[in-house]
């Protein structure tokens, strides 16, 4: 017999969930049931929404009983293909808007710290940070818009981190033929824990939504690349501060730069 493919909009109400803990375990129960599209909390209501496939209500019901948090159906109803395609969207907007806001904030952080302390490694971190905000900000525009559009915002990001890495290049070039200071590696490495520590949660975040759209899927590339940078950027300072040479710096940055290449060739084969 064919399973229903129906969408349904089944509400619970969940008598002792009235913290984050006990949403996190939830979450986890309900992990990997195929047929869920979204789960949407509100915990001070203790009031769980789930969008799913109609065929798996009781599935769902029976994973919650299991928890014994005293769980009910509150209400469900069938959902149309426009209210599904609202729901994915109001998703992808959220989250856009929590990664923009992190890689922005450290593109200055970074920018600031890289300058003050003459850490090459920084600032094309911070470069590449202004990329992916300027990316999220693109991808922000493109949701709900045809696939055409989401292609082709995705291949101009992909440009854009092309012309920010040659660019990065010619500055590293520059510092190698140059006589700069050794930069304050504390600082390097200081900042880059936090940006590390960024990037993963939005990671996370990215990987969590489980979008195959290609600005979602350009936009995990980018974050994947910075924690991978990030990681960089503390192994040169260590090495800065033990080889006392701004060489560590300067390699970091040019292989940043490389990173940045390689995301920019992927995102734009993905776009085609």
């Amino acid at each position: 017999m064919e399973k229903d493919k129906k969408i349904n909009r089944t509400t619970y109400k969940i008598e002792k969930m009235d913290c984050p803990s006990e949403e996190q375990i939830i979450r986890m129960k309900l992990d990997g049931i195929k047929g869920i599209q979204n789960l949407e909390f509100n915990i001070p209501e203790r009031m769980l929404t789930v969008h799913h496939e109609a065929w798996i209500l009781e599935v769902i019901s029976g994973k919650l009983d299991e928890l014994d948090f005293n769980s009910s159906v509150h209400n469900s109803q069938d959902v149309t293909d426009e209210d599904i395609k609202s729901i994915t969207e109001n998703i992808e907007r959220k989250l856009l808007l929590i990664v923009l806001a992190i890689n922005f904030g450290f593109f200055v952080i970074e920018m600031v710290s890289g300058l003050i302390s003459n850490s090459m490694g920084l600032i094309a971190d911070s470069l590449d940070m202004f990329a992916d905000a300027s990316v999220y900000g693109l991808s922000l525009y493109v949701v709900g818009k045809t696939i055409y559009k989401k292609k082709l915002i995705a291949k101009l990001s992909g440009y854009f981190q092309l012309t920010l890495a040659i660019l990065g290049f010619s500055e590293v070039i520059r510092r190698f033929l140059g006589f700069e200071a050794v930069p304050d590696f504390r600082t390097m490495i200081i900042v880059s824990i936090f940006a590390l520590i960024g990037n993963a949660v939005c990671l996370y975040l990215l990987q969590k939504s489980k979008s195959e759209e290609a600005h979602m899927k350009a936009s995990m590339i980018f974050t994947s690349n910075d924690i991978i940078v990030n990681s960089g950027v503390i192994a040169a300072g260590i090495l800065v501060s033990v080889l006392n040479t701004k060489i560590p710096d300067l390699v970091i940055g040019a292989v940043v730069f490389t990173f940045v290449i390689r995301g920019a060739f992927r995102i734009i084969k993905i776009a085609r």
